[in-house]
């Protein structure tokens, strides 16, 4: 896709999320909105994967894992325009033997998720045990993870962290949703991250920044991260987003991390964004 086809995928993508929640009241469209042009530029422009032949092991395909689980909605959207699964699937989203749970799972074998995810701080660890099992079947393929900024609060991040680099996991590129925004409010105010790059690089990963909204940074970062890959580092992209992004009333605000809009919240979201795929 070019970058016109990748934002008109990002604005049906933002108006799946808020009709998702909506109809169900419950979900979390912050975090979902502000990582939804991350999505857009990641499945359909930067990673080799194949809609029709999915498989657990993926085997011959670029990997992805979604740390941060609670923004299902964004991922759930992004695969099924992609081609994982009938868009018609949505409208099940986190109903009674819904495929589509609030956290996503591998019990209902939904095509395009291979780990269970939601409970916060493990995916970077799942993320390293692919790419090495890579490593070993020889194979080129990249694994990609994201990971939220208030995630890493968690130990089990650093723990690894360390692991990573100490083992020369180069053929790993995790990202960070840095929004400066969690559950209970600012990050900074909840438990501060300090100089994350500092951080990072004193763990030995090579670290990128970018902005999550700018198409062209997008896409550069991004494919500078590949081609660091194979040199000895893990890598990790510090990724500056707004949460709520594309809804005005939304933007910026940790009130939306888990609350759905109603009715007429809706509309008005829906009114600021194009209908550009069709609804589903």
């Amino acid at each position: 896709m070019d970058k016109k086809d990748m934002k008109a995928f990002a604005s049906q993508v933002r108006r799946d999320i808020v009709r998702m929640v909506s109809a169900v009241n419950s979900g979390h469209p912050g975090g979902s909105l502000g990582c939804t042009d991350f999505f857009s530029v990641l499945y359909n422009k930067i990673m080799d994967h194949d809609p029709k032949n999915f498989s657990m092991d993926g085997k011959g395909q670029d990997i992805f894992f979604l740390s941060n689980g609670h923004i299902s909605p964004v991922w759930y959207s992004t695969l099924a325009r992609s081609g994982y699964f009938p868009v018609s699937e949505l409208s099940t989203f986190r109903k009674i033997n819904s495929r589509l749970q609030g956290h996503p799972s591998t019990d209902k074998k939904l095509e395009g998720i291979r780990a269970a995810s939601g409970s916060l701080g493990q995916g970077l660890s799942m993320a390293i045990g692919t790419a090495l099992t890579k490593k070993l079947n020889g194979e080129q393929n990249l694994v990609y993870v994201l990971m939220g900024d208030g995630e890493l609060q968690e130990g089990q991040v650093w723990e690894a962290a360390m692991y990573a680099s100490a083992n020369k996991v180069d053929n790993l590129i995790a990202t960070i949703d840095y929004n400066g925004r969690q559950i209970d409010g600012d990050v900074e105010d909840v438990l501060s991250l300090g100089n994350l790059a500092q951080k990072w690089q004193a763990f030995g990963w090579e670290v990128l920044e970018m902005n999550g909204h700018d198409y062209d940074d997008l896409e550069n970062t991004l494919e500078k991260a590949k081609n660091l890959t194979g040199e000895g580092k893990p890598i990790i992209i510090l990724m500056r987003t707004e949460m709520g992004q594309g809804v005005d009333y939304m933007v910026g605000s940790h009130k939306w991390h888990g609350v759905a809009p109603n009715a007429e919240q809706l509309q008005l979201a829906l009114d600021q964004l194009e209908e550009t795929l069709g609804d589903y």
